[in-house]
């Protein structure tokens, strides 16, 4: 296939290019595939036939030996089959692979692990130049985006069937059902094969396919794609063309004619390579055509060598495989094409582009944020037919329980409590800790086998510290560890932790003393955002409140300073129900303790030594104790001034303590990350896990816990509100209607109206302030409602039912009215603020 598209390329070429005044002279060697016949037929052409260039080997292993004659006699190399990442590494400037190098596919490949939320992945390669190449860059690709490679599988084709069984056998028993196949299409036909026969390309699994057989699944044995159903793979997208097009015309009845009796062979984008490579050569030899090339046997060298390797690294055209740019000295990186392998053939699903990641069409018009979303690409079948996106790992077949190792404490066992049943002699293993972890296993959509193994000696007593446990998980004798471990940075580094589920940090307990005079203690148990949300609350509510009284209780008028002033008092009254006692700390923090050289009570075995120890406090000054009931001990005799411990048992050790108002949590709480569960680095069961855990909650309430009534108490407010408007709007509409007015007046006049007493709910009142009139109707005189109060007083006032005349009452009502400043007449068709319906003069009616 390579043969025939250089000669249609030179072809080609010269038919399009009959002016040029150089033309390429093909002098063909078969190296035959052998590693050592390569070199010495390639120092064959340099010297015997002084070749200006030479465009191969084909492969990899072939492509190491020949870059060295290139370097050493400057002669150009172009290989458009060896992709190999070792050989773009090597710092050989005459080497130019036109070919795109293996080393660009890992990216599309981790944004496809990371779209699917895998966590782990096995590594099939082959044991050659070509294999090996690959596997730091896609080692690195895949720590980017959280997943790691947990097992890599070298295949050579010296290795016979059954032993490719027996490696695919030793990979079944693994967790991982993630499978990243880089190998030759040969090496690779006999793997799948195999894979079959094992079961291992059923529902669950996952199989992808570098682009070196991904390129060539169209010319693969129909039994090998047979054996492939449901494997995806990525390739270098070609565009289509009309150039392309017709190329493949004329490819396919050139087959025909040279091959009547043989099956048409698919053309591959490694012939494309290689027709495009052919073009850039020719491009680059004309024009170094105004240079005198002469061959020196002295120096063994060809003086036009370097113009020559610099002309083709500015190679950069529109080839048959696409973007033809060479600039960098290989081809730059292409779009991805991923495939999914069914029926006949495969079907593409997506593209993968360096700026913009998956897509499920090419979009070159705009642009796009990068997507690692599974959702942009096209529904998958995956093996065994499946449509559902595999889990990517498994609990083995062998049927391997997990073994958890679990901490035996001496004290606080309510977090984990491990004692031995003598009778049954078996290890009884509770606490909270452990029902935690239980019910997350529970609520896990697979079934996890597991046992749970204390971290004991000969004489049942704790193996070690809690690093010793940890490290256990490390070197693989333990699968997991459930129990209070603290996440800290160091042990982060060599082993997988959980999200925390208790509180975090680090703190003092100490003695208290009371101390009444603190009035600011009510401010702490909300965090600032509550209190801030609580005022601007009070004060919108104490707005609306003023807003619905301030026309009809006299306690809402006067000055604006008094209004203000009766607002404020509202909220003062309620802000003084949160006035708390004060019970004031003996210590107030860590610093007090090294001062006074107290000494410090510790938890045995805890990694807070350490921590006390980066505080400077003197060895002397600590005192381990192990139980709740030890700390109070200590704390009551005086043996020591403070504990300094994790937050989790301190808060245990005052609800178990009868006198734990006497002890307070002080001083700068030091910040850990709270208990987690412990698996090795890259553990697939980290991710599921973290999602039935649930954090702890801090000391404060958040504005979360209290949005819901604000929002009752601001729809309800902001409700009356918008009622009072409407209504008083719709009273006064008369005001806004009279266009014969400035709009601006009017609004003044709406604004003097809202500001007015309303005479329709006045109430009168008798000279000791018992409402009459408009009051209770027991008490009120009769007619009162209609009595004209004219200059004051009346003819013949008839007296009120408490023995007060009317004229006394009209003449408090009317001192009431001199006593205030009158407000200016409100512009309006009708004269004035309305009251009711009938509309009745505010200043002529009681």
């Amino acid at each position: 296939m390579s043969a025939r598209c250089i000669s249609m390329a030179l072809a080609d070429f010269y038919a399009t290019h009959n002016k040029y005044s150089t033309k390429l002279n093909l002098h063909w060697r078969d190296s035959n595939q052998d590693n050592i016949d390569a070199p010495s037929l390639a120092l064959d052409l340099i010297k015997n036939v002084q070749v200006k260039a030479i465009i191969g080997p084909q492969t990899s292993s072939q492509a190491q030996f020949v870059v060295e004659l290139g370097n050493k006699h400057h002669m150009p190399i172009l290989s458009f089959s060896a992709t190999s990442a070792f050989l773009s590494n090597l710092g050989k400037p005459y080497f130019i692979q036109t070919a795109v190098c293996d080393s660009y596919q890992v990216k599309a490949i981790a944004t496809m692990i990371k779209a699917f939320g895998w966590r782990e992945v096995v590594q099939i390669f082959e044991d050659t130049l070509y294999g090996n190449g690959v596997l730091s860059h896609l080692t690195d690709a895949l720590q980017e985006v959280d997943a790691r490679v947990a097992y890599r599988s070298a295949i050579s084709n010296p290795m016979t069937d059954d032993e490719i069984a027996q490696e695919l056998y030793k990979m079944e028993t693994m967790q991982t059902r993630v499978f990243i196949v880089h190998l030759s299409p040969s090496l690779s036909s006999r793997l799948f094969f195999k894979v079959n026969e094992v079961g291992m390309m059923s529902e669950g699994y996952v199989w992808i396919i570098t682009d070196r057989v991904a390129n060539q699944l169209d010319s693969m044995n129909a039994s090998v794609i047979e054996s492939m159903q449901g494997v995806l793979g990525v390739r270098p997208y070609v565009p289509k063309s009309k150039n392309l097009d017709n190329f493949k015309k004329r490819w396919n009845r050139k087959v025909v004619q040279e091959n009547p009796n043989f099956e048409v062979m698919e053309l591959n984008i490694f012939g494309l390579w290689a027709y495009d490579t052919v073009w850039a050569l020719a491009k680059a030899v004309e024009e170094e055509t105004r240079y005198n090339s002469t061959y020196s046997p002295r120096l063994g060298v060809f003086e036009m060598a370097p113009r020559l390797r610099d002309a083709i690294l500015k190679t950069n055209f529109k080839g048959l495989s696409g973007r033809f740019n060479l600039t960098k000295g290989q081809l730059e990186p292409p779009t991805f094409q991923i495939v999914n392998v069914n029926e006949n053939g495969e079907r593409g699903i997506g593209f993968w582009t360096p700026s913009e990641g998956l897509h499920k069409k090419l979009n070159t018009t705009s642009k796009k944020t990068y997507s690692t979303s599974k959702d942009d690409l096209k529904p998958i079948i995956w093996p065994g037919e499946s449509k559902c996106v595999p889990k990517g790992w498994a609990i083995p077949t062998s049927g391997k329980k997990l073994k958890i190792g679990v901490p035996k404490r001496h004290g606080f066992t309510e977090f984990v409590n491990v004692r031995h049943d003598s009778q049954t002699n078996q290890w009884i293993v509770t606490g909270y800790c452990i029902d935690l972890f239980e019910a997350a296993i529970k609520q896990l959509p697979y079934a996890v086998d597991y046992d749970l193994v204390p971290f004991v000696d000969k004489d049942g007593n704790q193996a070690g510290p809690y690093n010793a446990l940890i490290d256990a998980v490390y070197y693989k004798n333990f699968d997991a560890v459930v129990g209070d471990v603290t996440i800290i940075a160091n042990r982060s580094s060599y082993v997988d932790f959980t999200l925390p589920y208790t509180e975090s940090g680090v703190t003092l307990v100490v003695l208290v003393k009371e101390n009444r005079n603190k009035a600011w203690i009510f401010l702490e148990p909300l965090f600032w955002d509550v209190w801030l949300t609580t005022a601007l609350a009070f004060i919108f509510t104490g707005f609306v409140v003023w807003t619905l009284e301030h026309r009809i209780n006299d306690e809402f008028r006067g000055p604006a300073p008094d209004q203000v002033g009766v607002t404020l008092c509202y909220i003062a009254s309620f802000s003084s129900l949160l006035t708390v006692q004060r019970l004031q700390p003996v210590i107030n923090d860590i610093n007090d303790l090294i001062k006074n050289r107290d000494n410090v009570g510790y938890q045995n075995g805890s990694f807070v030594l350490d921590l006390l120890r980066t505080l400077n406090v003197e060895e002397p000054h600590l005192k381990p104790y192990t139980t709740a009931e030890q700390f109070a001990e200590a704390m009551t005799n005086g043996t020591v001034s403070a504990i300094f411990g994790e937050i989790p048992y301190l808060r245990l050790f005052l609800a178990k303590n009868e006198n734990c108002a006497k002890y307070k949590m002080v001083g700068p709480i030091f910040k850990t990350d709270g208990f987690g569960f412990v698996f090795p680095i890259g553990s697939p069961l980290v991710p599921d896990i973290i999602t039935p855990l649930t954090t702890a909650s801090s000391n404060s309430l958040t504005l979360d816990s209290f949005w819901g009534l604000f929002l009752i108490t601001g729809a309800a407010s902001l409700s009356a509100l918008l009622i009072f408007l409407s209504i008083f709007l719709y009273k006064n509409r008369h005001l806004l209607r009279d266009s014969s007015v400035p709009f601006g007046q009017r609004l003044r006049a709406i604004g003097t109206c809202f500001l007015k007493k309303d005479p329709s709910h006045h109430t009168a009142r008798t000279n000791d302030g018992q409402p009459i009139g408009n009051g209770d109707p027991a008490n009120s005189p009769p007619n009162a409602d209609v009595l004209p109060i004219g200059n004051g007083h009346a003819e013949n006032p008839p007296h009120s039912a408490n023995g007060e005349t009317t004229a006394q009452i009209a003449e408090v009502n009317t001192h009431e009215q001199q006593s205030q400043p009158l407000d200016p007449e409100p512009v309006g068709q009708e004269g004035g603020c309305s009251t009711e319906p009938g509309n009745s003069d505010p200043d002529t009616a009681l």
